[in-house]
């Protein structure tokens, strides 16, 4: 592991929507990382170049001793680093459209389908050919790195990586964002509340939500039961949850209006789930049936690709800028924290998506990517046991690490039968279609990827 004063750090994807410049202003944050070599790469150097601009801007304000080096040769980006950040979405917002538009034209609605169903299938195997390059490069010029994965379908995509051989921990929000917004609900300072979540990334558990030694799952329960019961009009759901969101399309429902989905999952099956209530009704096949349903359980529409589409990166860029020069604080992402633990030895604990091989979680398989508790120091990113958990929660996780390990068996032994056996027994498309059904969508869809698809996976022709 690091210890030097000028860590590099790559970003690889930097020139994606707002969040790598958001993560340039974490890593800054940190007084140990002010001196750091940032390497911002991304394959689009029109895309880049505000990002790095803005980042040398910040860096100029506060007067750092950071060093950016702005570039779209991996090989330049990848050398000597001691950690590799991967942020990027392969093919952009044009190969996502496929991933939404197609399976809808099939009856499968997805509201992100950026983390499993056919949608999430995709987006992973259109991204194998670059992780490859990743491996590859990674391995000849910093084969000790710590490899940090933002980019989804996070399960798929840091289960390969690892299996690949990089050492590599995938991150997401859902825990931070679900925790802070139940924090809220109950009206609890969060510096007062303790938890512990286990599962899968976007379908973890909050298996305790403590207070001292209150235990505060009865509150909780209590609570989100009596204000998110179906059918109710989501303008009062907002307002009975206390929207901070200042927008009536707020892309988080962390903060607590719209959570039918969800306080529908803890009421069955006893606890609550770590994604929001439109991404959570993605991944079972109870919750997006038909349009009645959809509009029962949720009542505000929120279409991701739709927002990505409209999206102003550069604006948002510099509004961005203007907040961290006002004050250099991170945000609630864990990438910049793993970074300082490691660089300065100093202990934190993160939730991370690491391989399941040694048991983390008892009762799932060890081929999984599992999401749990990590500490992180010097020695690097350890994930802790968790042991097992409930039955019937690691029912429902066993049903999408089914469609994960799939994926992954047909991007690691270039299996096209098990591109279309992931998308068949995805619990939302296995709801909606038949089989026939589900094999001409996934031809479909190979057919709109082929450009990016690894050679064995390519349609004939």
């Amino acid at each position: 592991m690091t210890t030097t004063s000028q860590p590099t750090i790559a970003i690889v994807g930097a020139g994606g929507f707002v969040f790598p410049f958001r993560l340039v202003g974490d890593l800054l944050s940190f007084p140990a990382l002010r001196s750091a070599r940032l390497h911002l790469m991304d394959i689009d150097a029109g895309r880049l170049a505000p990002v790095a601009a803005a980042a040398r801007e910040l860096v100029d304000h506060h007067g750092l001793d950071a060093t950016v080096v702005e570039t779209t040769d991996l090989r330049q980006a990848l050398g000597g680093a001691d950690f590799v950040i991967i942020t990027f979405q392969v093919g952009g917002v044009e190969a996502y459209r496929h991933d939404v538009e197609i399976p809808r034209r099939h009856g499968v609605d997805q509201t992100v389908g950026d983390t499993l169903g056919p949608g999430g299938v995709f987006r992973f195997l259109r991204s194998v050919r670059a992780y490859d390059e990743i491996v590859a490069v990674a391995g000849e010029l910093c084969p000790d790195a710590t490899v940090i994965n933002y980019a989804n379908p996070m399960a798929m995509a840091t289960g390969y990586l690892n299996a690949r051989g990089l050492r590599t921990v995938g991150l997401c929000h859902s825990v931070q964002g679900t925790t802070r917004m139940l924090a809220r609900t109950l009206d609890v300072p969060y510096e007062e509340v303790s938890f512990r979540c286990a599962g899968i990334n976007h379908q973890a558990w909050v298996l305790e939500f403590r207070r001292g030694a209150e235990d505060l799952y009865p509150r909780l329960r209590e609570t989100m039961l009596a204000r998110h019961r179906p059918g109710r009009d989501a303008g009062q759901l907002r307002a009975d949850a206390g929207d901070h969101s200042g927008a009536a399309d707020a892309a988080s429902t962390y903060e607590g209006g719209n959570e039918q989905v969800r306080t529908a999952l803890m009421e069955t099956f006893g606890y609550f789930q770590t994604e929001s209530s439109h991404h959570a009704s993605e991944y079972v096949p109870w919750f997006r049936k038909d349009p009645a349903v959809v509009a029962d359980y949720i009542p505000q529409r929120w279409d991701y690709y739709e927002i990505c589409a409209a999206h102003d990166g550069g604006g948002e860029v510099q509004q961005q800028l203007a907040r961290l020069k006002a004050e250099l604080a991170p945000s609630v992402e864990y990438g910049a924290a793993i970074v300082d633990a490691v660089v300065t030895g100093t202990p934190t604990v993160v939730y991370g998506n690491v391989p399941n091989r040694t048991g983390l979680i008892s009762n799932l398989p060890p081929e999984a990517c599992v999401e749990v508790p990590c500490l992180v120091d010097g020695q690097g990113v350890q994930p802790t046991a968790q042991g097992a958990l409930p039955l019937q929660l690691a029912a429902l996780n066993r049903s999408n690490i089914a469609v994960q390990t799939l994926a992954l068996q047909a991007a690691l032994e270039g299996d096209r039968d098990a591109v279309f056996h992931a998308v068949a027994l995805d619990p939302l498309a296995g709801a909606l279609c038949t089989l026939p059904q589900l094999r001409a969508m996934t031809e479909e869809l190979l057919q709109a990827h082929a450009a990016f698809l690894p050679p064995a996976l390519q349609p004939a022709g």
